[in-house]
């Protein structure tokens, strides 16, 4: 294969946001360091056309960390003994966002297990007692797999986002990853039913999971090309040390980048977080991400006393830098790096919405 080829199919989708499922798989198979430079470049471009050089915030609230699944990668299974569980009240949740209003949020992200104690009713009235207060803010719901019919309440509460991260678009490989009453159809029906109902919808998947190949991130890559969705959140598998997969290999911090690289390829306009993995895996591993596509952060806005308890994975961020009321010092940060905290809602673009005319 001739050594431009990847650079040609990069340059490419930077052009037509399009490309054959073979061809990602090409990409990610024969990649050099050049080429990842190429496409972050590429990517940088892309992302300053929509969105300048502002980096859109949200404040995550983790209300519970109770949770009825058994995926074989999350730190709060239902099978985990050790984990110290809890549940945000209402008040204070709330409290939540009366602490980040006043930091500068303007989005709140409502993410927790898929906890029975939290029925729809009880998620309807936090949802409009959030928009009440704060009308001037999205909410941002990620509480896993429902009903159609549950989704279009949160909808008809005020709910703006729902993130349900995919994982795979591999289905053999989400078998994999996940106990048998999970299926990968139910997960793309709610995908798809919540873009249905009018969402701005967020999905996502992990980097270098156990069993992952370069065929199934091509799938990945094929999907947010085809879905098209609002958000895309990705960041490197981190073992937790209580489940299946304690002594698997963590994902790596450059195969992340230059995949957040080629999501911005695939779609200049999506909203795309550098996550709290990726800043867990390396001390610059947040603002790496901005520097390769990514303009979303999404500090933690959680009571201080429950952070340590809503474990994902080992060794995540919990205090410091990660912390909303560090906001300050996570702005010097973006600084360090060209780019700008934004108090802003954070919508997505829409294409005729670029910062700049194509040329």
């Amino acid at each position: 294969m001739p050594a431009s080829k990847v650079a040609d199919l990069l340059r490419q989708l930077q052009k037509t946001h399009h490309l054959s499922l073979e061809e990602y798989e090409l990409i990610l198979s024969n990649r050099t360091k050049e080429d990842e430079e190429l496409a972050k470049n590429l990517a940088k471009d892309c992302t300053e056309e929509y969105y300048g050089n502002g980096v859109y915030t949200r404040g995550l609230i983790e209300f519970t960390n109770y949770c009825k699944n058994g995926c074989h990668y999350c730190g709060i299974q239902r099978e985990n003994q050790e984990v110290e569980r809890y549940r945000l009240t209402k008040e204070e949740i709330l409290d939540c966002c009366r602490e980040g209003h006043q930091l500068g949020f303007r989005t709140f992200v409502l993410q927790g297990g898929e906890d029975p104690y939290f029925t729809d009713e009880r998620i309807v009235e936090i949802v409009k007692a959030i928009k009440e207060e704060f009308p001037d803010c999205a909410v941002t719901l990620s509480i896993g797999e429902k009903s159609k019919e549950s989704y279009e309440k949160y909808f008809q509460a005020g709910a703006d986002r729902y993130l349900l991260r995919h994982e795979t678009a591999d289905e053999a490989h989400y078998q994999k990853l996940h106990p048998k009453e999970l299926s990968f159809q139910n997960r793309m029906r709610c995908l798809q039913d919540l873009k249905d109902i009018g969402f701005q919808v967020g999905c996502g998947f992990m980097v270098g999971s156990p069993g992952q190949s370069s065929k199934s991130l091509a799938k990945d890559l094929y999907f947010i090309q085809e879905f098209k969705p609002d958000m895309c959140g990705i960041g490197p598998f981190i073992p937790q040390h209580s489940t299946i997969f304690a002594k698997e290999k963590q994902g790596s911090l450059e195969d992340t980048l230059f995949l957040l690289s080629m999501l911005r390829l695939i779609q200049p306009n999506l909203l795309i977080p550098a996550t709290t993995a990726l800043g867990t895996i390396d001390k610059r591993g947040r603002e790496l991400g901005i520097l390769a596509g990514a303009n979303v952060l999404m500090p933690n806005l959680s009571p201080t006393a429950v952070r340590k308890k809503y474990l994902l994975y080992d060794n995540k961020i919990c205090t410091g830098d990660e912390a909303a009321q560090c906001r300050a010092c996570l702005s010097r940060r973006m600084e360090s790096v060209g780019a700008k905290l934004l108090v802003d809602r954070g919508d997505a673009k829409k294409a005729k919405e670029a910062r700049y005319e194509k040329a």
